[in-house]
């Protein structure tokens, strides 16, 4: 199947790709790997979803390329041999052995997140490491936090939904992650209150259809009492202050920091810009998250038309927004058009006026010749021909004073500025 590569344009922008690739008898992905090599874009899911709602998408553009003929090869299924039945009893083992114990993306995380910068005792890991999943954690709870996000993300990937790093370049952002497990005006975390903790650069995510859901898995901070002793400074119930004798603690102090607790949340959220939806599960004394599991992907499997309405009200507001902004623009371009036009026609005129007021002049210098000539025809021949090359010096010092010349120096309204909405 041959055709040209605006053809191909016109196709994947009236059908979904994975209805086109049936028809043209390839796979979806060799069909998508074709449209980018020869640079045709085609709409996302979001587009087709924005349209069976009835609300106006915006298609992306061709970019300008020579229209080429793309060959289209229809793939040839291989016969399937067919295959012995199996026993239950075999198909039981098969399915606990295909059964993975560990997440593809946690694989190795352990190791990036145990290689931090250098952090004080209990205070959370600061790995070098920016592409991570988003857990943030102490060292001593490093290893519940991550059986609790392989066990979240086992749970959706059983479900069919891929939890995966965020690629670079889409719509969408991380939150900043609440670690507080009681809200408090203030934050006070780190030695002097201004430590940052540490986050990953991309959000985790995993699609419901066409719906962005992230993820973030980090301990609780509690407010505590920290000593200042021998320059640093430990929490007050620790084994070290305890131990410590009264004159010991003749130059120490107290004050409050924020400090991981051991107890950890879950936190869900839209990553999609201008989105605000969140939902957040924590240990408590009755339930540890462990045990959540199920409820909490329940959850995120009802919230996706709740989360989609909200997209779609915000892609309905934002291209509000741009109608109104161009709006704004042509109004301030006919403002400014309007202006330019008058200007023009004001320094027309002015020019105008000075040109008549120049030639004015110059046929005062005209008559000043004119006379000139006349009085040289009294003379005798000798001076006569002194003065008359004198004023004929004098003449090409002035220049032309033919009004035509003037005139054609002169710029036209339309010759300085032309309406752009003069046909209006």
């Amino acid at each position: 199947m041959q055709m040209t590569r605006s053809e191909l344009y016109e196709r994947v922008s009236a059908s979904p790709l994975s209805k086109l690739a049936d028809e043209f008898g390839v796979s979806g992905t060799v069909l998508a790997a074709l449209c980018k090599k020869h640079q045709v874009p085609y709409p996302g899911s979001g587009y087709w979803t924005r349209k069976s709602l009835g609300i106006e998408a915006e298609l992306p553009a061709l970019p300008q390329a020579p229209d080429e003929v793309i060959e289209i090869i229809r793939a040839r299924p291989k016969a399937r041999q067919p295959r012995p039945p199996k026993d239950p009893a075999a198909k039981d083992k098969t399915t606990k052995k295909n059964r993975i114990e560990h997440h593809p993306l946690l694989f190795g995380v352990e190791g990036h997140l145990r290689k931090s910068r250098e952090v004080k005792d209990g205070e959370f890991l600061r790995p070098y490491k920016r592409l991570l999943p988003d857990v943030i954690c102490s060292e001593p709870a490093l290893p519940r936090a991550l059986r609790i996000v392989n066990a979240l993300y086992l749970a959706l990937h059983e479900r069919g939904y891929r939890v995966h790093i965020a690629p670079h370049g889409d719509d969408i952002a991380r939150i900043r992650v609440p670690e507080q497990e009681i809200e408090l005006k203030d934050r006070k975390y780190g030695r002097y209150y201004s430590s940052g903790i540490w986050g990953p650069d991309r959000p985790t995510i995993f699609y419901i259809d066409s719906v962005p859901i992230g993820l973030a898995v980090t301990e609780m901070t509690e407010r505590v009492t920290m000593r200042y002793v021998n320059g640093d400074y430990y929490r007050e119930d620790s084994k070290l202050v305890r131990s410590m004798k009264s004159w010991q603690m003749t130059h120490s102090w107290t004050t409050e920091q924020d400090m991981p607790s051991g107890r950890l949340r879950i936190i869900a959220y839209s990553p999609k810009r201008g989105v605000e939806w969140s939902a957040r599960w924590q240990d408590t004394l009755n339930e540890p998250l462990e045990k959540a599991i199920s409820t909490i992907v329940e959850t995120l499997q009802g919230s996706h038309d709740h989360i989609l309405e909200l997209m779609i009200a915000k892609d309905v507001a934002e291209a509000k927004r741009k109608k109104e902004r161009e709006e704004e623009w042509e109004r301030y371009e006919r403002r400014e058009d309007a202006r330019r036009v008058a200007q023009a026609l004001a320094d027309s005129q002015q020019q105008l006026a000075e040109t008549i007021e120049k030639w004015g002049k110059a046929m005062v210098v005209e008559r000043f010749f004119t006379d000139a000539e006349e009085q040289l025809t009294k003379l005798d021949d000798e001076r006569r021909r002194h003065l008359q090359q004198r004023l004929n010096m004098a003449r090409a010092m002035v220049g032309s004073i033919d009004p035509l010349d003037f005139i054609e120096n002169w710029r036209a309204p339309d010759e300085r500025y032309r309406s752009k909405y003069q046909k209006e």
